[in-house]
């Protein structure tokens, strides 16, 4: 396994293992991984000849407010896991590699609606750092195939739409939200929660998938009524909900029934904890 320190290495290492015409498969992470990313980059060695998987902590996709400074870093943990899953490179890059100008001076790219809406709304320019750090490394790496899992449904579709409309030679493929046994979709700050709120939290999950039940029995009724009381729920077993909305999955703008293929997206907090899931709702 190549451990890449920056673009320099990056390149060489590449050039070397591209020598029989290989092709490459890129997962993109901030590291602390666990078993949802090691589930992708499985599935990018299954569907390409080299893996590269980068870890960078990226700074333009943090507000002032937020977890850049205390977000786990856990390198040599997240190296012993890629040998054991055969990963071929890992790239390690410092801020100044990937933004020489520093984050705050660098062109950034916007997916307009998309990027708007939902964690794009609570989280104004979260979405415009996630999309010119996908860019940069899409550019570095030049992959094949690209692996983002489903558990940031959102991030997935404008990562897509931003490939599609800049004409990125990329393929963007979607791997499915691992889940701890009590259904509590994996993430690297589900070990902020405190042992009561880790306890809680499967009921996002378990509220999300009552509430699609629902809906899916009964497409075109109406789906406020079902937010509403999935979100009442919530919040009296201590969640403050950020959002809690049926989008339609190709635009993500507001679903008022389920008649097409739409996903509930949630986004709520326990404690300090924001946590985000989802759930698709495909007519059939």
């Amino acid at each position: 396994m190549i451990i890449a320190a920056d673009s320099q290495a990056l390149s060489e290492g590449l050039q070397a293992l591209r020598a029989q015409n290989t092709t490459v498969g890129l997962v993109p992470t901030m590291g602390n991984l666990h078993q949802g990313h090691l589930s992708l980059i499985q599935q990018a060695s299954n569907a390409t000849d080299i893996v590269v998987v980068s870890i960078f902590i990226n700074p333009m996709q943090f507000a002032a407010h937020e977890d850049l400074d205390t977000y786990p870093r856990t390198l040599e943990a997240d190296l012993s896991a890629l040998r054991n899953v055969g990963a071929d490179i890992v790239f390690t890059p410092s801020s100044s590699d990937i933004y020489p100008h520093g984050s705050n001076n660098e062109t950034a790219i916007h997916v307009p609606l998309l990027g708007d809406a939902l964690c794009g709304k609570d989280r104004p320019g979260h979405f415009d750092g996630v999309c010119t750090v996908v860019y940069k490394l899409f550019q570095l790496v030049k992959p094949d195939v690209a692996i983002f899992g489903e558990k940031d449904l959102q991030q997935l579709l404008i990562i897509k739409k931003m490939t599609r409309d800049l004409k990125l030679p990329v393929d963007v493929q979607s791997g499915a939200t691992k889940r701890a046994q009590d259904g509590l979709a994996l993430s690297s700050r589900n070990q902020y929660l405190s042992e009561n709120e880790r306890a809680l939290a499967p009921l996002l999950w378990q509220t999300l998938q009552h509430s699609a039940e629902i809906l899916a029995a009964s497409p075109a009724n109406d789906a406020r009524p079902i937010l509403i009381a999935a979100r009442k729920t919530l919040e009296q077993a201590g969640f403050s909900v950020d959002y809690l909305d049926l989008r339609a999955i190709s635009t993500l703008s507001a679903a008022h029934d389920a008649t097409q293929d739409c996903a509930l997206f949630a986004a709520a907090r326990l404690g300090q904890t924001r946590l985000i899931d989802n759930i698709q709702i495909l007519d059939t």
